[in-house]
């Protein structure tokens, strides 16, 4: 196929969430035409499966410029930007309002299968980038498509692909065996059924993120009405100067208000926190679970456990394209070095584009979640900026693709990245306060960034 009727091709976008779909529009206002692919019945599907959960970004800092822009002529205005969004409200006031906009543009039931050359597998070099991309599609009817494309960007996220309770990064023992008892999910306990199921009742929460610190906060509002309630935080490492986060001097308030809540359960005795443990194995105990770590130490019988261990970004898919991915994190290799939670101990991620995401597969992007692979730093802005790099690129406007003007929050605490088992090692290598404020970066992408905290 030559290379004008490549161009007439459209770029596909995996994925209908806040980043895919900001693809779509950036996608628009370069004259360039994208084909949203959507797996759920909705916009942001993902998304809605959090739909209780409150965010910790405002609406200022959760929508896209080229978006609101593609809005603007529908009568739409972005909400209070001050005010925070749940998930709900994230996905009906915003996300299926922009892919209306986009109407035939995006498609809803359609999961991505595979991805490849046409024609190509991934060891044949042959005229490889002169040929369009295949992406397979299997519709919620059952039937099959094949749709060709000049590019291909995959923000089909990481949701589905929560990690295991094992510390090994594996399933522990048993754990599949207890899938009754067993969530990946921060319960909503609004739902009278939901609510039910840890009223009263004796819950671990695995993990040390602000996933783990919202089941914990709402986990200890329940214990204050529904006597018996009591949550145990079952943590890797030990408490120290950042478990619970940057609080007050987090540059996203209600982040730092997570922690503090988290903090709060715990010293009000709502909560209890077991530190140094590494799970192996849980194991039945009548009704109960018994959670055993590697050392043999087991913990006192639980009612349920809650595993909030991050996630993994789902590659079977891209098995016949050739991706460039760190070892680690599984992002993309260029992109890793500024996210790794084993290397940064703050809570920054520099602004980057086109050049960190790119792949030896040409024209191939993983943005948004998917494009950090396990770490755990993501922010809406970060996926918005990465796009509007690609649709730059796509566009051949490199000078823009290669430009990055962004502004992030920070933690305000380093020595955050989970590194430490021990409390003391923690606090030392905190070693004092470095970021103190939030970046305002103006920067070639790969370039060298400079905060205006040091770190």
């Amino acid at each position: 196929m030559n290379a004008p009727v490549i161009g007439r091709l459209p770029v596909v976008v995996i994925g209908a969430g806040p980043v895919g779909l900001a693809a779509a529009a950036h996608l628009v206002e370069r004259g360039l035409e994208p084909l949203v692919l959507e797996a759920g019945p909705s916009a942001g599907s993902a998304v809605r499966d959090w739909a209780h959960v409150r965010l910790f970004s405002s609406w200022a800092e959760v929508t896209d410029p080229a978006a609101e822009k593609l809005l603007a002529p529908t009568g739409w205005t972005r909400p209070d930007g001050a005010a925070y969004p749940t998930g709900g409200d994230w996905a009906e006031q915003y996300l299926q309002p922009l892919a209306d906009v986009l109407g035939d543009r995006v498609r809803y039931g359609a999961t991505v299968t595979g991805v490849a050359r046409a024609g190509r597998d991934r060891v044949v070099d042959a005229d490889r980038d002169e040929q369009p991309f295949t992406v397979h599609t299997e519709l919620a009817d059952g039937r099959e498509e094949r749709i060709s494309a000049r590019a291909v960007i995959d923000a089909s996220g990481t949701w589905s692909a929560p990690g295991p309770m094992g510390a090994d990064g594996l399933p522990a023992l048993g754990e599949n065996a207890a899938a009754d008892r067993v969530s990946y999910r921060v319960p909503d306990l609004r739902d009278p059924a939901v609510r039910a199921r840890y009223a009263g009742k004796r819950t671990a929460v695995v993990g040390s993120g602000a996933s783990a610190f919202t089941t914990l906060a709402h986990l200890a509002d329940l214990a204050g009405e529904e006597p018996g309630t009591h949550a145990v935080w079952v943590l890797r490492r030990g408490i120290g100067v950042n478990t619970f986060g940057g609080g007050e001097a987090d540059q996203l308030p209600a982040r730092g208000a997570l922690g503090l809540r988290a903090r709060a359960a715990v010293e009000d005795g709502r909560a209890s926190a077991v530190t140094g443990f590494r799970t192996q194995a849980v194991e039945r105990d009548g009704d109960r679970l018994v959670p055993v770590a590697e050392n043999g130490r087991r913990l006192d019988p639980v009612d349920e456990v809650i595993v909030l261990t991050g996630f993994r970004p789902g590659l079977s898919f891209l098995s016949e394209v050739r991706l460039g991915l760190d070892e680690r994190l599984q992002a993309p290799a260029a992109l890793a070095p500024l996210i790794d939670p084993n290397v940064h101990s703050c809570g920054t991620v520099y602004p980057h584009g086109v050049n960190e995401l790119a792949h030896p597969e040409q024209d191939l992007y993983l943005v948004g979640m998917k494009s950090y692979g396990r770490a755990p730093t993501f922010l809406a802005l970060t996926g918005y900026e990465q796009v509007r790099s690609v649709a730059a690129a796509l566009a051949g406007d490199r000078e823009a693709a290669e430009r990055v003007e962004l502004t992030l929050p920070e933690t305000g605490v380093c020595g955050g990245a989970g590194l430490y088992d021990e409390p003391d090692a923690a606090q030392a290598a905190e070693g004092g306060g470095c970021c103190g404020a939030t970046s305002t970066l103006r920067i070639g992408v790969g370039a060298p960034a400079a905060t205006s905290g040091g770190c």
